[in-house]
């Protein structure tokens, strides 16, 4: 996929831990990696949106997972903060069909990046109302309401929809979520941008579930110098996210996970560099930064590093999953 680079007030001209070959001269805040007019940036299908080919080819893309055989379910994208964010919430699936659109916006930030003293505010403080919010974001002072936690490199921290939420600058973020760009700002620290504070406070939910998952401790596979370091980062209801560290190949990754039901698979490489190979498909690069899309209808694939690679692995579960295990 081709990075779409998507200028924000709070963002940074240098991407250099991601992308230490690009230079910016505006404010870098998100990098969308399959958004619905992400385009392919290699072989036939090159220049072709997600939104096109899920249109197109349906379930051989999308999977048996997807709720719609004509959307890409899963938008991720890398965050780069450089000041705060806006204080904003996102709908779940209820809010967002009383206002016509078809789901909400749950997401997941993995940590790829954290300086000392990054952090993030997730929900509300303890006793803290909605109404108490509100009151506070006409006194100017919703930062002093909000829960605010320090992140560190490898941090999986799930945001349900309903959660106030904002990231502090000081971290870079791979964001899993919902494909939706549903966003209620609620404050945004005097910039001269819309706030949404009706349609926001509706969608704002007391009690939630989001916080820094917690998650079983990595398994390694192999033996000696060359292992595979695998963490099932988080399973929730609308994602999967796993990390791979290779220094020998992945070899059989499927796009079935234990239901039987096949899902796209996408690959976002955070370091490194590896290859993936498949039945009758070149090989591909996966380079730090890279985003590679597997299509459903692809039973299999490898990952064969270069020296080492690490990847996110993020796809639709096919079973039920309930909300993960988190702590604030």
């Amino acid at each position: 996929m081709q990075p779409r680079f998507d200028p924000r007030p709070w963002g940074t001209q240098d991407l250099s831990p991601i992308y230490p070959n690009h230079r910016f001269e505006e404010k870098i805040g998100e990098s969308w990696l399959t958004g619905d007019e992400c385009k392919v940036a290699n072989g036939p299908l090159k220049g072709k949106t997600l939104a096109q080919l899920s249109e197109q080819y349906q379930r051989d893309l999308v999977g048996e997972a997807a709720r719609d055989p004509k959307r890409f379910p899963l938008l991720v994208k890398f965050l780069f903060p450089n000041e705060k964010l806006s204080i904003q919430v996102h709908p779940d699936d209820t809010q967002a069909r009383r206002v016509g659109q078809p789901w909400g916006k749950t997401e997941c930030w993995y940590v790829a990046h954290a300086k000392p003293g990054a952090q993030i505010a997730l929900g509300l403080k303890p006793g803290v109302t909605a109404a108490q919010l509100e009151e506070a974001i006409h006194q100017k002072r919703a930062e002093e309401v909000l829960n605010w936690i320090n992140v560190y490199a490898g941090d999986m921290v799930y945001v349900a929809g309903g959660t106030v939420h904002t990231l502090g600058p000081g971290s870079i973020i791979v964001e899993t979520q919902q494909q939706s760009d549903m966003t209620y700002r609620l404050y945004d620290y005097g910039r001269p941008r819309e706030l949404h504070l009706k349609d926001g406070m509706a969608a704002v939910k007391e009690n939630v579930k989001s916080g820094k998952v917690l998650r079983p401790a990595p398994l390694e596979i192999g033996s000696g110098p060359g292992k595979i370091r695998y963490s099932a980062l988080v399973g929730a209801p609308y994602f999967t996210v796993e990390m791979f560290e290779c220094k020998e190949p992945a070899l059989g990754l499927m796009t079935r996970d234990d239901s039987g039901k096949s899902s796209a698979q996408i690959l976002v490489a955070v370091e490194g560099c590896g290859v993936i190979e498949g039945p009758g498909m070149e090989p591909v690069t996966l380079a730090k930064g890279d985003a590679v899309v597997i299509p459903a209808c692809i039973e299999e694939f490898n990952v064969r590093p270069q020296w080492t690679v690490e990847f996110l692995r993020a796809y639709l579960p096919g079973r039920p999953y309930s909300e993960p295990e988190t702590r604030m």
